[in-house]
Parts: structure tokens; C-alpha cells; sequence
């Protein structure tokens, strides 16, 4: 096998340990010592919060990768590091195998099965976008997806919708996650008709008035409204959500939207554009790919039976 690293930041050892940091070195990893040498290498100020993971093996020979998630007023930030096996050298950065998709990673904790989509089953392209509906930006990269999308690439790109509230800067970006995961559980095809409504809705909508305009929209709908207003306020789709927002953790996400196309992470609104030509470019690596015989790259995420509007 061989292995590719990016983007190396610090190969260094630890900072001089005092003795009960040497002393808790020789029964393993200490995260002690790791969380004040990380403060120092990305300018953390003493005020956030930082919370170290335990060492878990890693594909790069003789590293463990370490996740650590700062908490700021903004919300949380993951950062992932490698660390050498005698805890004594940190490599920050991309591991890629040739031979494989230079995505593997993402597209192993992409899970799409069970989830909001439109487009082709078996499309080429599959893009994962991670958003939040009280984001004025996921709501301009909605209107491209939506509307751009399924007229320049018909039968070429799959779009799967996963929920991403940033609690910290959107009050009721969550409760209205779970509302869309109670639509979706009561009339799959629904979904997309409140996705479009709630961003079009988006400077209307508060905390307080948030069901109330979602009970109204679903009456237009044919949807069961009690069943639907239950859903809500047992908050019985969190369990959902929450699994939604640990995975876009665990790839790394510290804002909204994230787009991933064939595992390509891509954060921020994207123009259209910019949208357009690197999907143009994923075709065409894909189809000489192909003529080459290469096996490689190909994106097999589970599909759905596409949603009607």
C-alpha cells in the first residue's frame, strides 16, 4: 500500500511534560500534555473549551488518528491529527491510498440510505449536501440545487439532503429538522415541497411561530396534520437529526453548507458555476476512468427510489 500525506503541520515532540505528565505518559496517551501543544500550534486562547478523543488506529502506518472538538461562540470546530504511536510526533493533514477514490474516507461514513433525495438512482454523480434551514447561505445553495441542477446534469447526479443545525447561531434551525424528518417520515415525496417552502419562508419563520407555520404549510399538503403536529412536539425525529449532525462531525464539518460530491468535501455556497464545472470534471475523470479500466474511484453509496416534487 501506498500512502500519500498532505498538508504536514507539525512533526514535533510534545512539549517538556512535568512529572505527573511523565507519569501518566507511561500508562498511555496523554491528552493533557496533546491539548496544550495543540493550544499552542493553532492559537487557541485559554477561554474555549477543548475536548480531546482517544487515539484510534489510523489507515497511515504506526500514526493513531486523535479527533479534538473546540467549542467557540460560534460553535463547534473539529480538528483531526495523527499521532505516532510513542505519542512523540503530530502530523495534521489528508491521507490519500493510491488506488482508490482519494475520497474513500468520506464516502465510507457518507450513509444515504433512508434519506431525503432526488435525481437518478445509480447517477454517476452523488452529491451530499449537509445544511441548515435557518442559513441564509444553505439557502441560496438550495435555490441552485434545486432549480440549476436537474436541468444541466438529467440522469447524471444524485442529490441526497442531510440535516446540519448550527444550535449556537440558529435558534430554530433544529426543532425545524426535526419537523422535515417528521414530513419525510409521513410522505417521503413531501419532503422536498417543505424543504422548498421553509427556505423560501426563511425571514417569516422564529422560534415561536416555527409550528405553527409548518402545521399550515402541511394542510396544503394532504398531510395528517395531527399526526404530523405529535411528531413535532414528542420531538420524535431527534434521534435522527442527532445521528445526522455526529456524522457530519465525524467528516470533519464546522459550517453550513457542506456540499460532498463523489466524497469531494466542498464547504460554503457554491455559485453556479463553480458548482457546475467541478461536476463537469467529475464526469470526465470518471469516463477516463473508465476507458482506462481503472476501477478505482467508483461511488457506490446506497440509493433510494427518487423522490416526486
Amino acid at each position: 500500500m501506498r500512502l500519500l500525506c498532505t498538508v504536514l503541520i507539525a512533526i514535533a515532540a510534545f512539549c517538556p511534560a512535568s512529572p505527573a505528565q511523565q507519569a501518566a505518559k507511561k500508562s498511555g496517551f496523554d491528552k493533557a500534555a496533546f491539548e496544550a501543544y495543540i493550544r499552542q500550534v493553532e492559537l487557541l486562547s485559554t477561554d474555549l473549551k477543548v475536548a480531546v478523543g482517544d487515539p484510534k488506529p489510523s489507515m497511515f502506518p504506526a500514526f493513531d488518528e486523535v479527533f479534538v472538538d473546540v467549542t467557540t461562540p460560534n460553535g463547534m470546530v473539529p480538528l483531526r491529527y495523527f499521532v505516532s504511536q510513542d505519542h512523540k510526533l503530530i502530523v495534521k493533514g489528508n491521507l490519500f491510498e493510491m488506488g482508490q477514490s482519494p475520497f474513500e474516507p468520506e464516502l465510507r461514513k457518507l450513509k444515504t440510505d433512508m434519506q431525503p433525495s432526488f435525481g437518478t438512482p445509480g447517477a454517476p454523480v452523488v452529491l451530499v449536501v449537509f445544511s441548515d434551514f435557518q442559513c441564509p447561505n444553505c439557502k441560496e445553495e438550495a435555490k441552485v440545487l434545486r432549480d440549476q441542477l436537474p436541468k444541466a446534469f438529467e440522469g447524471k447526479v444524485r442529490v441526497y439532503f442531510k440535516d446540519f443545525p448550527l444550535e449556537q447561531l440558529h435558534p430554530w434551525a433544529k426543532p425545524a429538522a426535526i419537523a422535515g424528518r417528521c414530513v419525510f417520515r409521513q410522505k417521503p415525496a413531501a419532503f422536498w415541497n417543505y424543504h422548498d417552502w421553509i427556505y423560501d419562508h426563511q425571514a417569516e419563520i422564529l422560534p415561536d411561530n416555527l409550528k405553527t407555520k409548518v402545521i399550515g404549510w402541511a394542510e396544503t399538503q394532504n398531510l395528517d396534520t395531527a399526526k404530523l403536529g405529535q411528531c413535532i412536539d414528542a420531538r420524535a425525529t431527534e434521534s435522527e437529526v442527532n445521528r445526522e449532525i455526529a456524522e457530519g462531525r465525524s467528516l470533519m464539518l464546522n459550517g453550513t453548507p457542506t456540499l460532498f460530491i463523489n466524497g469531494r468535501p466542498l464547504s460554503g455556497s457554491l455559485p453556479w458555476p463553480t458548482l457546475e464545472e467541478i461536476i463537469k470534471r467529475e464526469l470526465g475523470f470518471q469516463q477516463t476512468a473508465k476507458n482506462a479500466g481503472e476501477k478505482c474511484c467508483e461511488v457506490t453509496l446506497p440509493t433510494l427510489a427518487p423522490a416526486k416534487k
